[in-house]
Parts: structure tokens; sequence; C-alpha cells
């Protein structure tokens, strides 16, 4: 199985990554509803925002070009809405809006970088979210592995047989040829995917994911949670005040 970057991210072992998933998703929806709720984004109060992102990468010893190129992905969806919003003459609130986008996706990246996938989830579980949206994610996350990893293994036959990549051309010959492709891949998954379903039915899998490990809070998840929060409020709280 060929790994995503976040997830080589996140078998880091900075003093981030040793937190408590449901302490660090009460700082991101702390950091969130801080930065969504602030009035107006001045260049000071930009900086502050950023200045707690930057420490996040930092403390979680994740790569800045890495997680900034990554965040850069919200751009095609927020810039419609910049677009807009420019032209109907409110600048500065097209510029918010690009600003709140590109740091809340930073913020988001920080947490999933430095969190594995079922210890994010298992966190999410413990604070009352529904279980069956908590597995119908985790499910979708894992079979999207399972897609990528047949697509490379078509790949892999297709250029042992002598197929060079080049550029597609939209005629008919080539939408046959790509719908073909696409269909040998869509059963060549959904067989994968029976193969694992079938695999985890014979483990004694009854419809939920059973953590061995309960998470526990430690005194360090705690000031961590306090100083995340504060730092959040505290923000707000200026940015309010003198923006």
């Amino acid at each position: 199985m060929h790994h995503a970057t976040l997830d080589q991210w996140a078998r880091g072992s900075s003093a981030l990554h040793r937190r408590d998933a449901r302490v660090k998703w009460l700082v991101l929806v702390a950091y969130l509803a801080a930065l969504s709720a602030t009035r107006s984004l001045f260049p000071m109060c930009v900086l502050g925002f950023a200045a707690l992102a930057a420490g996040a990468i930092r403390l979680g010893r994740l790569p800045f070009a890495g997680v900034l190129a990554r965040a850069g992905v919200v751009a095609p969806f927020a810039g419609v809405i910049t677009l807009f919003t420019w032209l109907g003459g409110e600048g500065g609130r097209a510029l918010a809006v690009l600003v709140r986008s590109y740091l809340s996706a930073v913020a988001v990246l920080v947490l999933v970088g430095t969190t594995p996938l079922p210890t994010l989830l298992s966190g999410l579980t413990s604070l009352g979210v529904p279980r069956f949206l908590v597995l119908v994610v985790q499910f979708l996350y894992r079979y999207l592995f399972v897609l990528s990893e047949q697509a490379q293994h078509m790949r892999l036959a297709a250029a042992s047989r002598g197929w060079q990549a080049g550029r597609w051309r939209p005629d008919p010959a080539g939408f046959r040829a790509a719908a073909g492709v696409a269909a040998a891949l869509f059963l060549s998954s959904q067989a994968k995917a029976q193969a694992v379903h079938r695999a985890m039915l014979a483990r004694g899998f009854q419809g939920r994911l059973v953590t061995l490990a309960p998470p526990a809070l430690s005194i360090a998840d705690l000031w961590f949670l306090a100083a995340g929060v504060g730092a959040c409020a505290g923000l707000w709280l200026a940015a309010n005040l003198f923006g």
C-alpha cells in the first residue's frame, strides 16, 4: 500500500503528535470559531492568526513548505467566492474570505498531519459525534486507498505492455478507451473492496470499529487545551476590541 504524505506526517513523534485527539479537535474548533467570528481582519490580526498556525506547524515538526502548498488546494473554491465578492464592490470582504479559507485549511492540515486517522476518528466518537458518520468517513478514506492501489496496478500493467503516457485526445476512440479503463478500475476496486469486507467479517466485524486502548487525558493535554483555547479567545477579543 502506497501511503499518502499526510499519513507519513501523522507517524511523527513531536509534542503535538503526542497530544490527545479530543484536545486537538477542541483547539481546532476554537481556532476556526475565532477566525470566522472576527469582524475585520486587519494586518495585525492576520499576523496573529498566522502566528498561531505557524507555531502549531513548528510544534508538530511539519514541513512549512509542504503544509502551505497543500493548503492552497482551497484556492480554486474560495477564489470563486472571492471573485464575485470583489466584483460586487466589497474588496475588503473578498480578501477576508480568501485569508480565512487559507488559514482554516492550514489549521486542518496541521490536525490531520499530526494525528493518525484512526485516532482522529476515535476522538470524534469520544466527543459525541454519531458512530455511523465516523464509520462512513473511515471506510471512505480506506477505500480511497484501495481505488488508488488498483489504479497504480493498472498503470503498471499497461506500461509493461508497451503503453506510454501521452497527450489524450478528445476523439471517439479516446472516449471509448477512457470509459473502458474507468469500468475496469471500478470492477477491480469493487472486487477488492468485497474481499476486504469478507476478511473483516471473518475477523468478527459487527458494524463498529473497536478501540483497543481508550485514550486518557494527561496534564500536558489539559495545559495544551487551556493554552490553545485561551490564545484563540484572546486573539479574537483583541481583534474585535481594537479592530
